[in-house]
């Protein structure tokens, strides 16, 4: 059986703030193996030290090894698992090798000093992203808890919500919880934008949006459909009536990876990433111009992490991650196209493509007639005047293949 590598979690409070089953662990360990800041916290237990290497990520499989052989232990923030190195070890060598004693995490303290419910709050990290990822959920009245990345993390933070006509949320920057020096100083995004304050690298910024300008920015809700004037455009978008009924079938949840192809303005896999989190997004778009208008789309909706390929699909496609979906919204008659896709997603998975041509209806038509899945013609109209009368003005008509791929219809490589 593999030894099990324990990882211990500690507060800004050091080892007084330890359980007694994790001072235990780290007493008895071979070595200790963490982050400067946290074996500085356990020098006093006099195991030997030992610092992460840089870069880490791709030293850890033979480390991890090292470590277990040698009855190590791992020191961690608060809780390893949540936005920690339990989280990456998991993924890398695994949820079995790893026994995680948790200390409560810097978002579970932050929630206890304002009382705050945990299970209602929306918990952004700007540790790896962008401090745009708040607008992704910036709904006035609603409220969400923001993980820095370092001191400047609360005014780059108070900067997006003012640009996005939220400058009257409400901001409290918690700082160093659980250490001595904890502090927690309120004001909005507006003040904090306006007048920059010396912040601790060690900080949680809860946030209660509000809006400033009328009308209300974006809904920050999950729902596919935003309103079409949330997108910058040159034409090439699925309109929100159509690209709600697009992202449902796409299904999207936790985790999954779509491919957006023929991004156009980018909007189905931002709604994508948007409805589920971590969800995540490729958008493969032939213009350059669109690209970048994809780019700046994603960055005001709240999916900084969108990732944005150039090139021309199918071409563009091989060595892309596999996807759990895939939307083809432009091209579907390049040879080989639906083929590609096809055969790339996991058994499972979900496939949707738009026609609003002949020809590349009669290439739906063909698929679902051959290969199996559901076409489905939508057709939406809209009241428009007409003269000092009101009719309705139709859309063009959007033909929908939709289909899901069987699971054993391949051997899955992916674990």
């Amino acid at each position: 059986m593999s030894v099990r590598v324990p990882v211990v979690g500690i507060g800004a409070d050091g080892l007084p703030g330890l359980a007694p089953a994790s001072r235990a662990v780290l007493e008895e360990a071979g070595a200790i193996h963490g982050a400067p800041r946290q074996l500085a916290l356990v020098e006093s237990l006099g195991r030997p030290p030992r610092p992460w290497p840089s870069p880490l990520v791709p030293a850890l499989p033979d480390l991890f090894e090292e470590i277990a052989r040698e009855g190590g232990a791992i020191v961690a923030s608060g809780d390893p698992l949540f936005h920690g190195i339990g989280s990456t070890l998991a993924r890398v060598v695994g949820a079995d090798r790893i026994r995680v004693l948790p200390a409560p995490s810097s978002v579970s303290l932050a929630a206890a000093r304002l009382g705050w419910p945990l299970a209602d709050l929306r918990v952004h990290s700007c540790v790896t992203s962008d401090p745009h990822i708040v607008l992704a959920t910036a709904r006035p009245g609603g409220r969400a808890l923001v993980l820095s990345r370092d001191a400047s993390t609360p005014v780059e933070l108070a900067r997006v919500l003012v640009d996005a006509g939220l400058g009257a949320s409400g901001m409290t920057v918690l700082a160093d919880l659980g250490a001595d020096s904890e502090s927690a100083i309120p004001g909005t995004a507006a003040d904090l934008a306006a007048a920059p304050h010396s912040w601790s690298d060690l900080s949680v910024v809860a946030v209660v949006y509000r809006s400033a300008d009328h009308p209300a920015p974006i809904p920050g809700g999950p729902a596919p459909g935003l309103p079409d004037t949330g997108y910058a455009s040159d034409g090439q978008l699925t309109k929100r009536i159509v690209r709600a009924v697009t992202v449902s079938a796409l299904d999207p949840h936790p985790g999954a990876l779509l491919w957006d192809v023929g991004g156009g303005s980018g909007s189905i896999g931002i709604e994508w990433m948007r409805m589920a989190p971590g969800a995540r997004a490729v958008a493969v778009e032939k213009d350059p111009a669109r690209a970048a208008r994809i780019r700046r789309n994603a960055l005001r909706l709240g999916v900084p992490d969108l990732d944005v390929v150039e090139g021309t699909a199918p071409d563009a496609l091989p060595g892309l991650p596999r996807p759990d979906a895939v939307f083809v919204g432009g091209g579907v008659t390049a040879p080989g196209l639906l083929e590609h896709c096809w055969d790339a997603l996991h058994p499972g998975g979900r496939l949707v493509a738009a026609a609003v041509t002949f020809e590349s209806e009669r290439v739906l038509s063909d698929w679902a007639r051959h290969r199996g899945g559901e076409l489905t013609r939508l057709g939406v109209e809209t009241a428009d005047r007409i003269g000092t009368f009101t009719g309705w003005h139709p859309a063009r008509p959007v033909v929908h293949l939709e289909c899901v791929k069987p699971h054993g219809s391949e051997e899955d490589p992916t674990p």
